[in-house]
């Protein structure tokens, strides 16, 4: 498939284009068989706004692919059992939230979208690189599933100072509250279900944003510390809301992100 040319590029009309973002950026071209199967293939690494922008680009893709006679294989089983691959058995999950999204939305307007979209991908970036998977986003909150606890760990850490180190605009700063939780979960066709869901938000929102919050069973899963700069700050035994019994919970501390926060929030 040849590259696209700027000039060409710009003379597409938006139909050609599976997805448009709020900003006006189109993206995965869809104006010959070529770029549809590029597109197909791209899909699930694109970093959508949110999930009814995904439905509609999948919508547009899957009608360029009819007109064009290119069949999506694997396309359609993927996008209806997204969860197929998950890790099963012990996992340690990561969710993450941004603190003060509703004072943000107010003050950024339109520009909120485009906000989130870059935490997102900063996240998804940090989490790839670990061997984490994405589970899901919605609204404010990403949520993801490691295999080792030690990468799990590794990978919150990177997206923080991902996120510290990213050039906002000024005086914008986001922040994520993030909480770690180790357990055994059951993987269904929708997802994970089980306590250990519970457990990993009921820790995230405990946090403040910049913060890394981990439990005692990750800490037990994961043995060695996966850096050498990273230390844990012990935060006590809580009762969280929902939880059976208490929880006792620790911060990650490392360079290049925050150390210090108010006591934990447990309103």
């Amino acid at each position: 498939m040849s590259a696209l040319r700027s000039r060409d590029r710009a003379r597409l009309p938006d139909r050609a284009f599976a997805y448009i973002d709020s900003t006006g950026t189109r993206r995965l071209p869809i104006n010959d068989a070529a770029h549809v199967r590029n597109a197909l293939a791209r899909f699930g690494r694109m970093d959508f706004e949110n999930e009814e922008a995904r439905d509609q680009a999948r919508l547009r893709l899957l009608r360029a692919a009819r007109k064009f006679s290119v069949a999506p294989i694997g396309f359609v089983a993927g996008q209806l059992e997204p969860y197929r691959n998950l890790p099963r058995g012990t996992v340690t999950f990561l969710m993450c939230d941004i603190e003060g999204s509703t004072p943000l939305l107010a003050e950024l307007g339109d520009g909120y979208a485009r906000l989130r979209t870059d935490l997102r991908r900063l996240v998804r970036a940090a989490v790839r690189r670990a061997n984490g998977h994405e589970v899901d986003t919605r609204a404010d909150e990403y949520f993801a599933v490691f295999g080792q606890a030690g990468a799990a760990v590794a990978g919150a850490v990177e997206a923080q100072r991902a996120i510290n180190a990213f050039s906002w605009a000024a005086g914008v700063a986001p922040r994520l509250r993030m909480g770690v939780h180790t357990g055994r979960p059951t993987l269904t066709g929708g997802g994970y279900v089980g306590l250990a869901v519970h457990t990993v938000a009921r820790v995230c929102a405990a946090g403040h944003g910049g913060q890394i919050v981990l439990t005692r069973a990750t800490i037990k899963s994961m043995g060695d510390l996966p850096s050498p700069g990273l230390a844990l700050l012990g935060l006590g035994e809580y009762r969280l809301a929902g939880l059976p019994e208490p929880i006792e919970l620790l911060q990650a501390v490392a360079d290049g992100i925050e150390r210090e926060f108010p006591p934990l929030r447990l309103g």
